[in-house]
């Protein structure tokens, strides 16, 4: 009988809530508003010539390289940051590799990497989610090949420190060491300028959340150029489908669009996280674009009230260290203020005695 390799059989499933999804979708970490003006104008403007040809994506490679100001022979367009990731796995992975990771963070790591049959070594994060460096060091061996690193992590919405980076990248000079910036713009702080002088540094992107192409699935992977020939090898040619390729040029000249968005997010995370705060409700300060809140037992009640006001919120309760814990996107001002108004409502909901107000 044939059988799945035997990595496969005894890995995760993850299984995201694809359907039935109504309401204010803040469970995602979506744009709530959507792509720029000009994304959707160029899609309009598709022709059928550009659906009937194989996607070309060497020349909107040019273009992105030329917008983050490095060389295009380093930087690779790819199906999402999913893509990126399984990408490193296939490159550098053998069975009975050792890969760093510290949890909570995205699950995918530990599924694109324990499928190659490497060892998946997970690390608990210290006290409020802060990033372990010291033992994260002290685990660094000679069979280690992928640090895998989300920077901000999601669900928690931390960041490492620039200087913890850099000593991991000198500590594990034989494994790729990959910093996942898919919440970079909700931050601002990047490790990209330095994969010139860091062989063993990944620095990967996605145009999902500020830019509003999650349905698109495009992302980026940034390393030194002789690395990045490598990672091409397993790459599909034509890993990107000619629409997302056509949008993106429109996406990046749309800069203020993203501006804007980004600086209402970032208010209206603030706001939440002062709600939070008069709320009583214990969370982690957040620089992405969702904020991580504790609950408590009745997390998975609070969900299925803020879905009957009309909001749906992500349950992170299983994931480690977070028991009880629900995770909420931000929107806009609109957005963050309904938010608020079904927060209170449910909080009172689930807990009548124990809520201000």
């Amino acid at each position: 009988m044939l059988e799945a390799r035997g990595a496969v059989r005894s890995l995760k499933e993850y299984h995201p809530p694809l359907g039935g999804r109504l309401g204010l979708r803040l469970d995602f970490n979506e744009n709530t508003i959507g792509c720029s003006p000009r994304v959707l104008e160029r899609l309009r403007q598709l022709q059928f010539e550009e659906l009937a040809r194989y996607p070309e994506r060497e020349s909107v490679e040019r273009q992105v390289a030329a917008h983050f100001g490095i060389d295009p022979a380093g930087l690779l367009l790819t199906n999402g940051v999913d893509e990126a990731i399984h990408l490193i796995c296939e490159t550098y992975l053998e069975p009975g590799d050792e890969v760093l990771i510290v949890v909570p963070t995205f699950s995918m790591y530990e599924i694109y990497a324990a499928a190659t049959g490497a060892r998946v070594i997970t690390i608990r994060a210290g006290a409020d989610f802060s990033y372990p460096t010291e033992e994260v060091l002290a685990r660094i061996s000679p069979h280690t090949r992928l640090v895998a690193i989300a920077n901000p992590n999601n669900p928690t919405g931390t960041v490492v420190p620039k200087s913890d980076l850099r000593r991991i990248l000198r500590a594990a000079p034989n494994a790729a060491v990959l910093v996942d910036e898919a919440y970079f713009d909700f931050h601002g702080e990047s490790l990209l300028a330095e994969v010139a002088n860091c062989p063993n540094l990944f620095v990967a992107r996605t145009f999902s959340k500020a830019y509003g192409l999650a349905g698109l699935r495009i992302g980026v992977l940034v390393s030194d150029s002789a690395q990045m020939a490598m990672v091409r090898r397993v790459s599909s040619p034509y890993n990107v489908n000619a629409v997302a390729l056509a949008c993106l040029p429109e996406a990046l000249a749309d800069q203020e669009y993203v501006r804007q968005y980004v600086a209402q997010v970032r208010q209206g995370r603030e706001w939440l996280e002062q709600e939070l705060r008069w709320l009583k409700l214990d969370f982690w300060p957040s620089q992405a674009n969702f904020v991580l809140l504790r609950i408590g037992e009745r997390h998975d009640a609070f969900v299925e009230a803020m879905r009957e006001r009309g909001i749906l919120v992500r349950d992170r309760s299983r994931d480690p260290g977070c028991e009880g814990c629900v995770r909420i996107s931000v929107g806009l001002g609109g957005q963050t203020e309904q938010l608020i108004v079904a927060l209170r409502e449910a909080i009172r909901a689930i807990s009548p005695l124990g809520v201000r107000g």
